[in-house]
């Protein structure tokens, strides 16, 4: 099959799946956007049926600036949309994409009449709504609106849909799409994230060696309240554990963070994303690595960082709720969750402490954490299903229907 993968983030599991689809035979266009800035996969190297390509080269989106981003998002739909016509694949696979951008190309693969699978890893309906609600972005409820019925519409132009979690089902069934979806749970590169000693020479050139730290990497916006991280180590030195708080981010998050640490007097290294191939050692440098999730996201929000952190063999506490799918993995890995708010933080810092203080527990909770990976994220079932699904909805009847 001719393949075209978009995946708007750039993640680690998406390039993944399409080197093991063009190792099975497959021709393979792996498209991301280079205007979203975030925690990027191994982008490179074209061979064997698989080329990389990008939209959005030479533009950075506006994530706080909404009317502005509106108008960058569209202006990507139209290039990829652009980039499928060029492209001609039998199939498509669309992940992460802003709405702008999903609607943009939905409408062009119909007039294309080339079949689509829509990747559906967060709904963001769902999250718009609670934007509107919230004092920050009360502005944004007729955009809500209209842009939770432009996500409706492009599910049901999609020949298939692939959802992370079962919660997600029960909005496809308002839609009157669950007839097509299948559940498929994130996963993250085994052979590409791994763990490695603690002192290694990443933590060494940010004199993070014998420093006990607190890390966060991965995408962090203001929604997810980054000031709990800072009241985290904060409540960690007031038990008499002092901890480095190191976060590798860009975003609107960082000067928040950074004014924050500085009016509480708490150590915190602020970096921006580093490269994925030493994402390794970012992770190994961590001796407690953390993930927020907001309340709201958490049914339809499965953060990949908390799936990188696994990997990397390393002890993982979620403020997070409870009833999210990364949350469930946390608590069979034996590592903590607590709810993403204040008054969890003493019973969170509590916990922190005791791995911090018990070296053998906290190398018994990364063991685990690594061997729950190696369970759950074996790719060769993943790309099975995937794979099946691109072949159904490639297929000839499809094409008729349209």
């Amino acid at each position: 099959m001719r393949i075209f993968v978009h995946d708007y983030s750039g993640h680690p599991f998406q390039a993944q799946l399409s080197r093991e689809l063009a190792r099975r035979g497959h021709d393979v266009v792996h498209s991301t956007c280079r205007a979203y800035v975030s925690g990027k996969g191994n982008l490179t190297g074209d061979a064997g049926g698989l080329r990389f390509v990008t939209i959005g080269d030479g533009m950075r989106l506006r994530k706080e600036a909404y009317v502005r981003r509106l108008a960058q998002e569209t202006r990507l739909g139209f290039e990829l949309a652009q980039q499928v016509r060029t492209e001609k694949p039998e199939v498509a696979l669309l992940s992460n994409l802003p709405i702008p951008v999903l609607v943009a190309t939905a409408v062009v693969l119909r007039k294309l009449r080339i079949p689509w699978v829509l990747w559906h890893q967060d709904v963001t309906a769902v999250a718009l709504k609670s934007f509107a609600a919230a004092d920050v972005a009360r502005s944004m409820g007729i955009a809500a609106k209209v842009l939770g019925a432009g996500e409706k519409w492009s599910a049901r132009q999609a020949a298939a849909i692939i959802v992370i979690a079962d919660s997600f089902v029960r909005v496809h069934k308002r839609w009157g799409t669950a007839g097509k979806v299948t559940v498929i749970p994130n996963w993250a590169p085994l052979d590409e994230i791994v763990p490695v000693s603690r002192a290694n020479s990443w933590s060494s050139e940010h004199a993070l060696d014998g420093v006990r730290t607190v890390l966060y990497s991965g995408t962090l916006g203001l929604k997810h309240q980054p000031i709990l991280l800072v009241r985290l180590a904060e409540r960690l030195r007031e038990r008499g554990v002092p901890v480095r708080l190191v976060v590798v981010n860009d975003g609107p998050a960082v000067p928040v963070l950074r004014e924050a640490a500085g009016a509480r007097g708490v150590d915190v290294t602020l970096l921006p994303f580093q490269p994925y191939e030493r994402l390794s050692e970012v992770l190994g440098s961590g001796d407690v690595l953390v993930v927020l999730l907001a309340p709201d996201a958490g049914q339809f929000s499965v953060p990949s960082k908390t799936l990188s952190y696994l990997c990397a063999g390393r002890p993982v506490l979620g403020l997070m709720p409870a009833d999210n799918t990364a949350a469930q993995l946390l608590s069979k890995a034996g590592s903590a969750v607590y709810p993403p708010e204040e008054s969890a933080l003493a019973a969170a810092a509590a916990w922190a402490e005791e791995v911090l203080s018990d070296p053998a527990r906290a190398e018994q909770l990364g063991k685990n954490s690594r061997a729950l990976a190696e369970r759950e994220f074996a790719l060769s079932g993943c790309a099975s299903q995937f794979e099946r699904i691109l072949r159904k909805a490639s297929d000839s009847e499809y094409r008729r229907r349209r």
